[in-house]
Order: C-alpha cells, then sequence, then structure tokens
C-alpha cells in the first residue's frame, strides 16, 4: 500500500510529506523585518537586538506548536530559536549554533521546557558552549498540572508558562539584566506559574486520522502539547463547570490572591470565539477567588498541530513582573499594545 499523501489526508503539506522545512522558509519571507532563518542546521535569529542586552535569549522545540517560539523573536523577547521536526526536540547542534549567534558579552541563557529532549540537547549544546568560554545558564519551564505526581518521572511537563517566562525574560535583558539575575528571575516566573488543558479530540496524525479517539460525551483532561494523552477521562461538563474546574485547580497550587497574568491558550482547532468564552468565565473565577487581573493573553500561541482543546495558565506577578510583562515587544506575533503595528512594521 502506497504511503497517505496529503490530498489523500486533508492535509495542506509538501509532496515529501514533511512541511517543517517550507514552513520554516515560508515564516521567515513573511517576517524577515523581523527573522532571519539559517540553514544546516536550522534556526532563526532576530534582526533586531536592544544594545543594552548583554545576555543572550535562545529557546526551541518541536514545529507543530507555531507561533511558538519563533513567533517570539525580536527586540524585547528571544534573539535565537532552534526548530525541531514535528513535536521532537531540535538537534544539539541546532542549539548550539543559535546559541554562538545570541551569546551576548555576558553569555546566554537557555528557556527549556521540561522535556526529557529538551533537557538532553540543550544540556549538551550548554556543555559545549562552556568549553568554548561561553558562560551558560539554563531556566526550565515545568508548568504543567496534568504531570504534577510521584508517578511521572520527569515532573511537570513545560506548556504555556513558556509564553510568560519568554517574555519578561526579554525585558529584564532589554534593560541590560546579568545571567545571574536572569535565571534567578526566570525560575520566580516559571514557579508561579502553573497550567492545564483539555481535549474534546486529538491532533491528526500524518495518516489523516486523529492519534487517538475521544468518546463524543467526554473529555481527555490533562492533554500535553504534544498531543500526549490525559492521565483521565472525564464526563463532558459545561463549559462553566469545566473552567471553574481547571482554574480552581491552578489557584489551589498557587498562593492565594494577588495580581495575575491569566493565558487561555487554544490548541489549535478551538476558535477565537470560544477562547473569549473561556476567558472570561476563567477571569470571573479568578476575581471571585480574590485575584486581579493585570495582565491577559487570549489566543493560540502553544498549540498541538490541530487539537480541539484548551490550555489555562496563571502566573502570579508583581509590580515588577507587571512592568516587564507590559514592556514593549518588536516580534511576529507577540501582541504589542504598547505601539502601533505601523511603528513595528517601520523598525529596521
Amino acid at each position: 500500500m502506497s504511503p497517505p499523501t496529503a490530498a489523500s489526508t486533508g492535509h495542506f503539506h509538501p509532496d515529501d510529506g514533511d512541511p517543517v522545512p517550507v514552513a520554516l522558509c515560508g515564516f521567515a519571507r513573511a517576517h524577515q523585518q523581523f527573522v532571519e532563518l539559517h540553514a544546516s542546521p536550522a534556526f532563526f535569529t532576530a534582526r533586531h537586538r536592544n544594545p543594552r542586552r548583554v545576555v543572550g535569549l535562545v529557546s526551541g522545540g518541536g514545529s507543530g506548536h507555531e507561533p511558538l517560539h519563533a513567533g517570539f523573536l525580536g527586540e524585547g523577547m528571544l534573539d535565537a530559536v532552534a526548530p525541531g521536526k514535528v513535536f521532537a526536540s531540535p538537534h544539539n547542534r541546532q542549539v548550539l549554533e543559535a546559541s554562538r549567534h545570541a551569546a551576548g558579552s555576558a553569555g546566554v541563557l537557555h528557556v527549556v521546557k521540561n522535556y526529557t529532549g529538551d533537557r538532553i540537547n540543550f544540556g549538551i549544546a550548554a556543555e559545549r558552549l562552556r568549553l568554548e568560554g561561553i558562560e551558560v545558564q539554563r531556566v526550565l519551564v515545568d508548568d504543567d498540572l496534568a504531570t504534577e505526581s510521584t508517578d511521572t518521572a520527569t515532573g511537570r511537563r513545560g506548556t504555556g508558562a513558556t509564553v510568560a517566562v519568554e517574555k519578561i525574560l526579554g525585558a529584564a535583558a532589554d534593560e541590560g539584566a546579568g545571567i545571574d539575575d536572569l535565571a534567578e528571575l526566570g525560575a520566580r516566573v516559571a514557579a508561579a506559574s502553573r497550567s492545564i488543558a483539555v481535549a474534546s479530540r486529538a491532533q491528526t496524525t500524518h495518516s489523516g486520522n486523529p492519534a487517538f479517539e475521544i468518546d463524543p460525551h467526554e473529555l481527555e483532561y490533562g492533554v500535553g502539547i504534544h498531543g500526549e494523552r490525559a492521565a483521565s477521562t472525564v464526563s463532558r461538563p459545561t463549559t462553566p463547570e469545566l473552567v471553574r474546574r481547571m482554574t480552581d485547580q491552578i489557584l489551589d497550587a498557587l498562593p492565594p490572591g494577588g495580581d495575575v497574568i491569566l493565558m487561555v491558550n487554544g490548541l489549535g482547532a478551538v476558535t477565537l470565539l470560544e477562547l473569549n468564552v473561556i476567558f472570561e468565565y476563567a477571569a470571573q473565577e479568578v476575581e471571585a477567588r480574590g485575584g486581579r487581573i493585570a495582565g491577559n493573553l487570549v489566543g493560540t500561541y502553544v498549540p498541538a498541530l490541530d487539537m480541539r482543546g484548551f490550555s489555562v495558565t496563571i502566573t502570579l506577578i508583581d509590580d515588577q513582573l507587571l512592568s516587564l510583562w507590559e514592556a514593549p515587544a518588536f516580534t511576529p506575533s507577540f501582541p504589542n499594545r504598547s505601539v502601533s503595528t505601523s511603528t513595528v512594521g517601520d523598525r529596521r
């Protein structure tokens, strides 16, 4: 039997079935005012960098999560990104070359989601960089409550909180912060963040079929961004009930009250109309528990291909973190509320 083609699976992929190389070129072409694509090995760098920045910020991960991470390249956020194959860690050589290009006079900081492949490949690259005399530190993002269990050897996965970490670290780096301060700040943001995700339909595989079946009357509660099935399947509640359960679980894992960033993130196939409904319900729950929403992000920022689901992330913040969150960012995908789009487009 011949392998499935894009036409037979419904995908809009190249004839060879691998969308990543062409997609990288397309992204670079569409956002050439922000990013530059390097080949062999593939990695992106930001075209513009605040002159006060002395530490380069590098992240990366599997494709299929766009706009994470390349969509956050530019002044105010990341300096370089290493993109892997779909749901696969970038090779350590990609991370190494991206880090060499991004390193500032005070070194390079890696923002790494807590997955085994990412930790290994970023770790190998970090060892090689240190041998070259480049100072390297790492911030590990581990916000996913679905894997907070003694039965999970790797601990909490890194998910939506990665966006908050990259945004806040980018603003601090632009203020000239050193590598120790940035590493401490990133760890602080990660520790103050928790997430949970649900899905009513799995992502579509290369064969054109869902990766796993979900009963229409049920939900996978606690899915992962690499299409991992949840540890538990629950009867499908109403949307307000579901969002209340998710929000309460997150808030129970964090200190009570205070200011928060509330992020509602689509996993690929949920409409913005629905995400706004979910955000409103989540915001009501946060406020009912004594919290104040000081910052927010609603949209598809860390998808799992076309999984029909969403995640909720809450990050506790103070005045310093809020100021960094609100600082301008000139990137392809982070919504900049501080400057006009014409101003962003005119930057060269």
